[in-house]
């Protein structure tokens, strides 16, 4: 397994990572990701220790805290072993106090998931969301005394705007509050809205990616396929409405060039969506989910190989859209071009290193 640092902190974290969303599942949404118990856990995390995987991705809103819950059982005696980040701040009851991420709030979001955890620190924490309604000083400024406490060590964010987490990190400069080191977000091959305005941020601020759902909302599973009905297992029939939304026509042709790859390399189509994710610029770490030990250990595949130049250049090239405004003059007129290379066009590696 491969470690890179998270963003410009001295956090070394695997390449993969794997998201805990199936822990102790239950409800419409997370009942339909999986139902993993603690047994069933522990052997997921064996199997990831023993390929050097040791970062585990939950939040307190995954089945209001069961996640965490089962994380914690799954972990018991090996604390020291593993990497945990935990996310906080979207709602987890109808109160007034229940979201957001206010003082007294992140306060208690974070007593709390240290117990649900069965732990006494938290190697990263995250806003899970941008909350408009506090202050982003206020915010801060309770993070970089929970850091103080040793309640937790890296700080970061997840489905920030750009102006929301530049915002933050000047105001954290201003202050000398700790700088979020980690931006969760939705990135994949059917999804590259995360390079316009935050890739190049993350890399002129050393901020690192931390990628959800790199199969697309599993739909770079291999199983779905032009001219054919989604298949009677997939999770997206009950999900689809609440992830990310895709074209059809940018997926089958997605789908097309991950085939071709297939045949080529002889590996499966999520293993070269995954491995392509690994080669962009920022990225510090992909989070992989799996119902079963099959999926965990078919997703590890994705490590200790690379696609060649060429195909990566075709699934860019398949996988292409249209930036949006102000940034499609920047791709498409030269003059722009000229006065602000994007760091993918001017063939930034993983990680930032030109």
């Amino acid at each position: 397994m491969e470690f890179r640092r998270l963003g410009a902190s001295g956090l070394m974290v695997p390449a993969l990572s794997m998201g805990a969303g199936t822990f102790g599942g239950s409800g419409e949404l997370f009942g339909a990701w999986g139902d993993t118990d603690a047994a069933e856990a522990r052997r997921l995390i064996d199997i990831c220790l023993e390929a050097g995987l040791n970062m585990f991705d939950t939040a307190d809103v995954y089945s209001a805290g069961a996640s965490e819950e089962v994380l914690g059982a799954a972990i018991k005696g090996r604390r020291d072993e593993v990497i945990i980040s935990t996310k906080a701040g979207l709602p987890m009851g109808d109160g007034p106090a229940d979201a957001g991420t206010s003082r007294s709030r992140l306060v208690k979001a974070v007593d709390d998931a240290l117990r649900r955890l069965g732990t006494d620190y938290i190697d990263l924490f995250q806003l899970h969301a941008f909350d408009a309604g506090t202050p982003v000083e206020e915010s801060l400024s309770a993070l970089d005394d929970l850091v103080r406490a040793g309640k937790i060590r890296y700080t970061g964010v997840s489905n920030f705007a750009g102006w929301q987490l530049m915002k933050s990190l000047g105001t954290a400069d201003k202050h000398g509050y700790q700088r979020y080191a980690a931006h969760q977000v939705y990135y994949s091959l059917i999804g590259r809205d995360y390079e316009w305005e935050l890739m190049p941020l993350g890399l002129d601020q050393g901020v690192g990616a931390v990628v959800w759902s790199p199969l697309g909302w599993g739909r770079l599973t291999g199983k779905i396929r032009r001219d054919k009905p989604l298949p009677a297992g997939s999770r997206l029939h009950a999900t689809a409405d609440y992830g990310p939304p895709v074209d059809d026509e940018l997926l089958f042709r997605v789908v097309d060039t991950l085939d071709e790859i297939a045949l080529e390399t002889g590996r499966t189509v999520p293993q070269i969506a995954l491995n392509w994710l690994l080669q962009r610029p920022t990225v510090s770490s992909v989070i992989i989910g799996a119902r079963n030990e099959a999926q965990l250990r078919q997703n590890l595949g994705a490590v200790g190989w690379n696609l060649t130049a060429d195909q990566v250049a075709r699934l860019d090239a398949a996988s292409a859209t249209t930036a949006p405004y102000p940034y499609f003059p920047y791709e498409r007129q030269e003059g722009f071009a000229r006065l602000n290379p994007h760091p993918v066009r001017r063939g930034v590696g993983a990680g930032g290193e030109a």
